[in-house]
């Protein structure tokens, strides 16, 4: 059973034939431009006019969308899968930045074998469509759907989640797609990334920039268990990024003398934030440190950057602008009182701390089930050692296993690939007796199990066409005592990152509660939202700007925000809380959401006490 609680009650959407929300108020014939400008791992009430001035001023003059949401799991390529195609992660199998396909890694010698890769890679992309009909996503991203309308298209940015938005175009030629990769080449001279059009490499000669993206330099630098990582943000790489946008890719957009869509994935704040050394071993500052706030305001000076190159070339008065960030952030914990891992010793792992992989090391110990590292040529995993990677395959045939770890952060993925039902309630079982678990989510087809919830409830049940994960861990997340919890959260995180460097993931509202704002002439100006929206409310959004019609494999789709829109009709709201059946020792998964329409947006779920955001003790109508 489940009670809705009206939030908002303002009117009414229109439907389309198909079932889907259209504007309510005649297109503008003259076809739109449309920048999507993506800070990664910003998180919302950190954007202040001395933080983020530019960034605060396009939120304020245009749409402040101050009930925003990441979809969970809060990853990176999970979240642009989103915004590329405006489905949610049930229909397009990117449920995490490391996910089981089941199929060794052929053509990167770093990921070379696994069966769990980390797809931050345009190769590893590539690789991943082959084996998945040529489009693993399985639905039409916004790039493609512009480009083959007419549209120019480029995406700019941080590699993977950048080349997402059109990621079955490896020739360079139709969209301009510039990364971390790109120029990049292998030992025997192949590119990695992909290829540039000669058209490119005049225009971007012609502007005296380089021809390969530089890399970041000291702000790559993690340092370890007793060095501290990164005390700089990501400027070099990002301004010449920023430069290519701004300098190159407008201007020639501008002389084709035709609408565009372009696509800027800022790798700042994340990357820094990940790697800051403010915080080394201490969850205090964590990711609120000198280096986190550098970041911030690198992030700002390309937003600012690429809308006053808007306003040199004549193109802010038909341009939307469209900014959201992927994911919010917290600072890793990891620390834990019941994990067997933390009474051994690991390789760089400081004593009593968790090392990385420790819930596949748990898992083993407890199911009682050897352990090999898919990340390692499927070795076994010896004592007082964790996987290379955190990723780990449990049974006594590691090119068949039982039971698949996807190591990422502050959840982590467990796939049964033979469905054992047996074997997914000793996992449950297993995992509820961990203090850093907060909040089991279970493949509705494995049945119900006490304590946790249905992955249908998050729409991670869909028409994916890679294999579905069997259960999602959300890790245990706490506040360290601010004003505001989601800008002090911090995160028990599977990583080699340290304790007191920054993670995501988690379904903290600290992870979910990512930045959103929209500018321009199809926007309202100077308007607060209160509706919930999501990133796949933007990916939706975007292609209904620019009147694409695509036709949808399945159902998990966004909504059209209309309510940001001048003459839009503002749908009703509505918030709600589901929980599962207690567990014998008490502990239940409870999820809080709101709801537009048939949209659900998930605020917060996991183990009362145990998750930011979420109260010590949650009143429900009763459980599911």
């Amino acid at each position: 059973m489940r009670r809705t609680i009206p939030l908002f009650c303002i009117g009414f959407l229109a439907l389309s034939s198909s079932g889907l929300p259209t504007l309510a108020f005649a297109q503008n014939n003259q076809p739109r431009n449309l920048i999507l400008f993506v800070p990664d791992g910003l998180r919302a009430l950190k954007v202040t006019p001395e933080t983020a001035p530019a960034m605060a001023a396009l939120r304020d003059k245009g749409v402040n969308f101050k009930n925003p949401h990441s979809l969970f799991p809060t990853f990176t390529m999970a979240n642009a899968s989103g915004m590329s195609t405006g489905h949610y992660l049930g229909d397009t199998g990117t449920f995490s930045n490391s996910i089981y396909t089941g199929r060794p890694v052929k053509t990167v010698p770093s990921q070379m074998g696994t069966v769990v890769p980390f797809i931050e890679h345009d190769q590893i992309l590539g690789e991943v469509d082959k084996e998945f009909n040529g489009d693993y996503l399985n639905e039409e991203t916004l790039l493609k759907a512009a480009r083959d309308a007419g549209f120019s298209t480029a995406a700019i940015g941080k590699v993977g989640p950048t080349f997402l938005f059109d990621h079955t175009e490896r020739t360079g030629t139709k969209t301009i797609t510039i990364d971390d990769q790109t120029g990049a080449l292998e030992k025997d001279g192949k590119l990695i990334g992909i290829p540039l059009s000669d058209e490119m490499k005049a225009a971007l000669t012609a502007a005296n920039l380089p021809v390969a993206t530089p890399g970041r330099g000291d702000n790559s630098k993690a340092g370890d268990a007793k060095t501290p990582g990164t005390t700089v943000a990501n400027i070099k790489q990002q301004e010449y990024l920023a430069d290519v946008a701004s300098k190159v890719v407008l201007p020639m957009f501008k002389a084709r003398n035709k609408p565009f869509v372009l696509v800027f994935w800022s790798r700042d704040p994340d990357g820094s934030q990940h790697n800051q050394g403010d915080s080394l071993n201490s969850v205090t500052p964590g990711i609120n440190g000198p280096t986190s706030l550098a970041a911030i305001k690198n992030a700002d000076n390309n937003l600012a950057q690429l809308r006053k190159a808007l306003d040199d070339l004549g193109l802010a008065a038909s341009t939307n602008i469209i900014v959201s960030a992927d994911h919010g952030f917290s600072t890793i914990s990891k620390e834990s009182k019941t994990s067997s891992t933390v009474k051994n010793t690991y390789p760089d792992t400081p004593a009593g701390f968790l090392p990385l992989g420790f819930l596949a090391l748990d898992l083993s110990k407890a199911l009682d089930m050897p352990l090999f590292d898919p990340n390692d040529k499927n070795a076994a995993v010896g004592a007082n050692a964790y996987p290379k990677a955190g990723n780990g395959l449990l049974g006594k045939n590691p090119l068949k296993p039982d039971l698949v770890v996807a190591t990422n952060g502050g959840s982590d993925l467990i796939y049964l690939p033979n469905g054992d039902r047996k074997l997914a309630g000793r996992a449950v079982k297993a995992l509820l007796e961990q203090d850093y678990v907060s909040g089991i989510f279970v493949d509705d087809g494995l049945g119900r199990f006490p304590g946790t919830l249905p992955l249908s409830l998050l729409s991670l049940k869909g028409k994916a066409v890679t294999p579905h994960p069997a259960i999602v861990v959300n890790f245990r997340s706490y506040s360290t005592g601010c004003e505001e919890p989601t800008l002090c959260s911090v995160e028990v995180a599977d990583t080699v990152l340290r304790q007191g460097q920054g993670m995501h993931g988690s379904f903290s509202r600290g992870d979910t509660m990512n930045f959103m704002a929209a500018i321009g002439p199809d926007f309202k100006a100077g308007f607060i939202s209160d509706l919930p929206v999501s990133n796949a409310d933007v990916g939706i959004t975007a292609a209904q700007l620019l009147g694409l019609n695509r036709k949808a494999k399945g159902v998990l789709i966004g909504r059209v925000m209309t309510e940001a829109m001048p003459n839009g009709v503002t749908p009703k709201g509505f918030t709600g809380t589901v929980a599962g059946k207690p567990a014998p020792n008490g502990l239940r998964t409870v999820l809080q959401f709101q709801r537009v329409l048939n949209q659900r947006y998930f605020d917060v779920a996991g183990f009362p006490g145990r998750t930011v955001g979420l109260p010590d003790t949650v009143k429900t109508a009763g459980a599911k």
